[in-house]
């Protein structure tokens, strides 16, 4: 894999994190512009090492269920311009004609009496936290500006997340350095030996339950699912996804509703989980485990499972911020990025794409598919901020010479019109090929396997 004549330095430690041989980094090329815009941060190295990552993770499976061994996958190469059309999928939907809305009016940035804050209230309840807490007179940015410019960004940012809402104070440094990828237990125990795969579908009859939500997590299970895994996602039915949100990311999946606290649909999940190779979960941590379906216990009662958990701030996170939820969005704003994208009036900035959930989405995928290539028995863990520490530490370190100076991508030879259960979608491709369809409405499949 070379730039320049040098190996890129991105797709090394990315594959290093993920627990590759080293010299497989030299089966990568790269092809084509994919410059995302301009800005501080090295987005564009993130996208295509972790999207590189993936495919190289995908070829080792491929490898190994030909018959072969880890280590022994093709040679592989990633088009930029696919990778940046799909780091922003969300902004490319269009909902049978329809721009999707990414945010909604009370979530962005907040002028408060010491600083700034970063607010996200796309979802209802959110929104209800967010007013409630701040005695808001109506649902509306006005009303907002001014209940926060006369708090401290810290006070704000307390009340709100002590009313179940969300808004962070924007940090003016860095935060503490995180992993990019955790193996925090190896059962020894391997999983279901899997046969043959068809080519291209390395992932082929792998059931991987998905338990997430929004971009990261349903980016990494839209990927198995594109490579050939059987992807259930699964919801409680009091939790309702954004309409937009699943018609990006629901590619590749079904999606069925269980409600844990019934007898009934505990039932039914667990006996999913018997029948699962692989659970992706994004939930804030200690949220499963009040149900009893914590990493530990899964992996306890199932341990060949490959189990990847994925939060915001990271389990090495000082407290509360370890349990906090938390979007793309709130963690460049708590980790210092906003503020090293910030304008030349001080005015808080956003990467180019919302790169920390994708990319941690095709590390998940990049993983998952290193574990089942090494028999299973994993238990994985990922954050936001732990890609976000890799974007301002080890990339800023290894970003490419013309990194800055690569002509921006064109968009239209990736994007796809696909049927699906909200209408034809205009969406952008997978940098690793075609999905058969588009995803059906959220939550209206059954909790059943498919047929191996």
């Amino acid at each position: 894999m070379t730039i320049g004549g040098e190996r890129d330095g991105g797709t090394v430690q990315a594959w290093e994190a993920v627990g590759g041989a080293p010299e497989l980094v030299e089966r990568v090329r790269f092809e084509g512009a994919g410059n995302l815009g301009e800005g501080p941060l090295p987005v564009r190295e993130l996208a295509r090492a972790t999207v590189a990552v993936c495919g190289l993770a995908a070829g080792e499976l491929a490898a190994v269920r030909a018959g072969g061994a880890t280590g022994d996958p093709l040679p592989l190469v990633v088009h930029e311009a696919a990778v940046a059309a799909a780091f922003v999928s969300e902004r490319h939907l269009r909902v049978a004609g329809r721009p999707t809305v990414t945010f909604a009016p009370l979530s962005g940035f907040w002028r408060a009496a010491d600083g700034w804050v970063r607010t996200h209230a796309n979802y209802p309840h959110h929104e209800a936290a967010l007013v409630r807490a701040l005695g808001l007179t109506s649902p509306a940015p006005e009303a907002l500006r001014a209940a926060v410019a006369g708090r401290t960004a810290v006070e704000v940012q307390e009340l709100v997340y002590g009313a179940g809402g969300l808004a962070v104070a924007v940090a003016r440094r860095y935060g503490d350095p995180q992993p990019l990828v955790e193996t925090v237990r190896t059962t020894g125990e391997r999983g279901r030996v899997l046969g043959g795969a068809p080519p291209g579908r390395p992932a082929t009859g792998v059931r991987v339950l998905d338990l997430t939500r929004v971009i990261a997590g349903p980016v990494a299970t839209r990927t198995l699912g594109l490579l050939g895994a059987d992807v259930l996602r699964i919801d409680p039915p009091g939790l309702p996804e954004a309409d937009d949100a699943y018609a990006d990311t629901g590619f590749g999946k079904r999606s069925a509703l269980l409600d844990l606290a019934r007898a009934a649909d505990r039932a039914v999940f667990e006996g999913l989980l018997a029948e699962a190779d692989v659970v992706v979960t994004g939930y804030r941590p200690g949220a499963l485990e009040r149900h009893g379906f914590g990493a530990r216990e899964l992996l306890e009662r199932w341990p060949g499972l490959v189990v990847a958990e994925l939060c915001a701030w990271g389990w090495r996170a000082p407290q509360p911020w370890a349990g906090r939820r938390g979007f793309d969005s709130l963690v460049q704003a708590g980790y210092g990025i906003a503020a090293a994208c910030a304008g030349p009036d001080g005015t808080p900035g956003v990467l180019p794409a919302q790169a920390l959930d994708h990319g941690t989405g095709y590390l998940v995928a990049a993983a998952v598919m290193r574990a089942l290539a090494e028999g299973g028995g994993r238990g994985l863990r990922f954050s936001l901020a732990g890609t976000g520490s890799w974007l301002v530490r080890g990339l800023a370190g290894a970003r490419a010479e013309d990194g800055a100076g690569a002509p921006q991508y064109a968009a239209e030879p990736w994007l796809r019109e696909t049927g699906s259960g909200y209408g034809v979608l205009r969406h952008a491709a997978s940098p690793f090929g075609e999905w058969a369809g588009g995803p059906s409405r959220w939550g209206t499949d059954p909790a059943v396997w498919l047929p191996r």
